[in-house]
């Protein structure tokens, strides 16, 4: 990387912004907050686009899924497999190729442009008198910049719709939410006992019972189906630039509060995935008898291990094939995010997803450095305890691999990825200790940082 100085010193001052912001209080204005984000991430993106280093998979996996639309070729199979997700971000790619737009620019443009808006969103997810706070210190965030600016990586693109998913579902009002409220288990098992099995099944899907009452429309049912919606089409819009997304919709359609608004936002999420493959052979030249092959190039997850965490211990650091670390680390995944979401399952839903994304971080197998985005609008938005130390040491873990071993030769570069990559197991503990243990469940109405208390309904006589 010929700009690694500047870069660097820039990534140092948004960090040093963001800690004195916190530290003095700085309530920026958005027109502040945004000429900042801005200024730091098309400074860099200019440097990054004139650099004579550029990442491979930007040059040799999403440009060539750019030009596949260009010549109406689908871009999973035209990109010989380099891009294996839906073509909703490709078809942006070949927009901006066809402009004349060159594509170290050009193929930056669109994270750029995402992790910018996502400067705001991210405000709006914090809510409350510290949003403008949270807003620019997303705004300085390091690692927003190297994985927006450098690596022109997607991710940015994925959380501006998931965020705006969240904002949206959660709607006015009190930022801090509950989660699940009403005890399942406990529910049903009281109710078997008091009523036996038949009873209970009764009870609940009698004319009065408790699934016919969750259905039932409330006063305000209109405007919550309606954000249910929007929320729903824009998290399907984040699936359909990466799978990841995945993970965020549980946060999502806890902030509901109906299951009728929950079906409707379950459902829409499917909308958009689905149109975009089904269109496949309208807009990206997909023969019908390609999407089977599409689904499953997308579907295949090579399993290459050796980046980050144990398994970079156990293989050395290098970049290995191997089925058995990552079946287990993938088994190793479920149980701890169903675990995961056990325990915060009555925390905020923000909180809730700021755990799952987190010990997801802690579990992987394989990586690369631009996951380490998925929490970030989350955390900066919630800090805890160990916000911050847990921020600086994946920025400076990263940060290592985009500037300073890019200066060196293949040999050479291999040797310190080696080191780079095993070192990561020192991040562990930190990611673990950042996550919201202190917000395991919601603090009691009418608190400081809790919800309002509930105003009682009175009903006639």
């Amino acid at each position: 990387m010929d700009y690694a100085i500047l870069t660097g010193l820039v990534l140092v001052t948004g960090v040093v912004l963001a800690l004195v912001a916190q530290w003095k209080g700085w309530r920026p204005s958005l027109l502040v907050v945004l000429a900042v984000g801005i200024g730091f991430r098309v400074l860099i993106m200019t440097t990054s686009a004139l650099d004579s280093w550029q990442p491979v998979d930007f040059m040799e996996s999403f440009k060539p899924a750019g030009e596949a639309i260009l010549n109406r070729q689908d871009p999973v199979l035209g990109s010989e497999g380099g891009w294996h997700f839906l073509p909703t971000i490709p078809y942006v790619y070949g927009l901006l190729l066809w402009l004349g737009i060159p594509w170290e620019v050009g193929g930056r443009l669109v994270t750029v442009v995402a992790d910018i808006v996502l400067i705001p969103l991210v405000g709006r997810l914090a809510g409350g008198p510290t949003a403008s706070l949270r807003a620019f210190q997303y705004a300085c965030n390091p690692l927003a910049i190297l994985v927006a600016s450098v690596h022109g990586q997607v991710e940015p693109v994925a959380l501006v719709f998931g965020v705006a998913a969240f904002v949206v579902a959660r709607g006015p009002g009190d930022p801090n939410r509950p989660g699940m409220t009403t005890d399942v288990v406990g529910l049903v098992r009281r109710s078997v006992a008091f009523r036996g099995l038949g009873g209970a099944v009764r009870h609940a899907t009698g004319p009065a019972g408790v699934v016919k009452r969750a259905l039932t429309p409330r006063p305000d049912d209109r405007q919550v189906l309606r954000r249910a919606l929007l929320g729903g089409l824009l998290m399907g819009l984040a699936l359909c630039a990466k799978s990841w997304p995945i993970w965020l919709i549980p946060g999502m359609l806890l902030l509901l509060p109906t299951v009728r608004a929950r079906v409707v936002a379950l459902v829409a999420t499917a909308a958009a995935p689905i149109f975009f493959l089904v269109t496949l052979p309208i807009f990206a030249g997909t023969s019908l008898n390609q999407i089977p092959e599409v689904i499953r190039v997308i579907q295949d997850i090579r399993p290459i291990v050796g980046e980050w965490g144990y398994s970079a211990v156990l293989v050395g650091g290098d970049w290995t094939l191997s089925p058995e670390i990552a079946t287990f680390g993938t088994r190793l995944i479920y149980v701890t995010l169903l675990l995961t979401a056990l325990l915060w399952r009555r925390a905020d839903p923000v909180d809730l997803t700021t755990a799952l994304l987190l010990a997801f971080m802690v579990v992987t197998p394989r990586l690369g450095a631009q996951y380490l985005l998925w929490f970030m609008p989350f955390l900066v938005a919630r800090p805890t305890r160990f916000a911050w130390p847990a921020i600086i040491g994946v920025s400076l873990w990263a940060g290592y691999g985009y500037l300073y071993m890019t200066q060196f030769d293949t040999t050479t570069w291999w040797n310190l990825h080696s080191i780079w990559a095993q070192c990561s197991v020192v991040l562990l503990p930190i990611l673990a200790l950042a996550m919201p243990w202190e917000r395991l469940v919601p603090r009691p109405a009418g608190t400081p940082g809790g919800p309002p208390p509930r105003t009682p309904v009175s009903t006639p006589a």
